[in-house]
């Protein structure tokens, strides 16, 4: 017998009973598309915070505060500040923006608008933070020096407080102070867990004089000259720091730059990137190994089904095999019956996941792995070869006197 007869064998024992071969393929569907789906979920949400992370640029440092060790006073100050862009103690530091932060409502017209993150700092922080302004301009050290109160907004401020209205030069009220709008910023794209374009920028002396008071900062943004130079920046920082804050030289040497006994942390973007993205990779793994659960209970299922399949076609099996019908063909009908289950189901379950990937899921846009589909395929297949040899190998085992007594 040829293999396309046995293949037509196949299908018809297949089509005898569609429901039971429905539901059979409805769960390597399922096992399938969840496979696919959670990785692309774990996929797209690492992509997200990556990308996050590489918008604050691979070549900064931030110095924040831990009000641990040193002397006294271990508050990050202005002063600190300018003493770590000294071409001389950090030949490889580009540039350096002090940071405040707080959360302000921001008014026009009548309208409110709750802004989480009003950032105060120096213009230089638009291009260490790659944040460029998309219209109007960024304020100049000169509106820096002179404390003047002006704004660069997000767009999702913008949205909110200037629907269909060009926001350059129009006034807002901040902390009861009236600011200018100079610029929006160029938009970004945001995580799900956080709006990236809720914010808003401005002058570090005009915020302190307004918001936050002249008490320390909240961080020190520093960019590096080279991407290449990010380590030794952090080193020539880390001595600085130290030697202001009177860190001895045994916390330094036995803990590192920024370790849990000084009195600050150096946060590293290149690293945190690297540390990111290995998390997500686990995280990511394990999402499948959970979803690959589901390929085997479908696996079960096609054992089960076969089986019962095998049973009521018992007389069938020991006429053809009184016909003269070989002991392979009969095995290679149901493995074929069985791995069809699996490659109708796992097609269906990779449209089905292509159909869900264009769907935000937990707030996160799914971003669909190539590998994924072709391992999820493969192991569906792989899954009806093993499940489906159990069976199969029953029928062929069935003697023919045996077989055509069965009722």
């Amino acid at each position: 017998m040829s293999f396309g007869e046995v293949l037509r064998f196949a299908l018809r024992g297949l089509s005898a009973n569609k429901l039971r071969s429905a539901l059979t393929m409805l769960g390597i569907l399922i096992g399938v598309a969840a496979v696919i789906l959670l990785v692309a979920v774990g996929n797209g949400s690492a992509k997200a915070i990556s990308d996050r992370i590489e918008a604050l640029g691979t070549n900064t440092i931030t110095v924040m505060s831990t009000n641990r060790g040193g002397s006294s006073n271990t508050a990050l100050t202005t002063e600190m500040a300018g003493a770590l862009s000294d071409p001389a103690m950090a030949p490889d530091v580009k540039s350096v923006s002090p940071v405040v932060s707080s959360s302000a409502t921001i008014t026009y017209e009548g309208t409110d608008h709750q802004v989480s993150s009003f950032v105060g700092t120096t213009p230089g922080w638009f291009t260490a933070s790659n944040t460029p302004v998309g219209t109007g301009a960024g304020f100049t050290a000169d509106d820096e020096s002179q404390g003047r109160r002006v704004v660069v907004l997000g767009q999702t401020v913008v949205d909110e407080l200037f629907p269909g209205v060009d926001p350059i030069d129009k006034q807002v009220t901040v902390g009861g102070a009236l600011f200018t709008v100079v610029g929006v910023l160029q938009e970004k794209s945001s995580t799900g867990f956080q709006d990236a374009n809720d914010t808003a920028v401005a002058p570090l002396s005009a915020v302190r004089q307004v918001l936050t008071g002249y008490g320390a900062l909240n961080s020190i943004l520093v960019e590096a000259k080279d991407p290449g130079r990010v380590d030794a920046v952090e080193s020539e920082v880390a001595t600085i720091l130290d030697q202001r804050l009177n860190v001895s030289a045994t916390a330094t040497s036995t803990s590192g730059a920024g370790s849990s006994t000084t009195p600050y942390r150096i946060q590293n973007a290149s690293q945190l990137l690297q540390t990111q993205t290995e998390t997500a990779d686990t995280f990511t793994t394990l999402l499948g190994a959970v979803a690959a659960i589901s390929l085997l209970v479908g696996g079960i299922g096609i054992t089960n089904i076969m089986l019962v399949t095998v049973t009521e076609r018992t007389r069938e099996i020991g006429i053809r095999k009184a016909l003269g019908a070989p002991r392979r063909t009969i095995l290679t009908q149901f493995l074929i019956e069985a791995t069809l289950l699996s490659v109708i189901g796992g097609a269906l379950g990779v449209a089905a996941a292509l159909i869900g990937s264009s769907f935000e899921i937990v707030g996160v846009k799914p971003v669909i792995v190539p590998s994924s589909i072709g391992l999820a395929l493969g192991v569906s297949i792989a899954i009806g070869l093993f499940f489906g040899g159990l069976p199969a190998g029953r029928a062929a085992r069935l003697r023919p006197i045996d077989a055509l007594r069965y009722e």
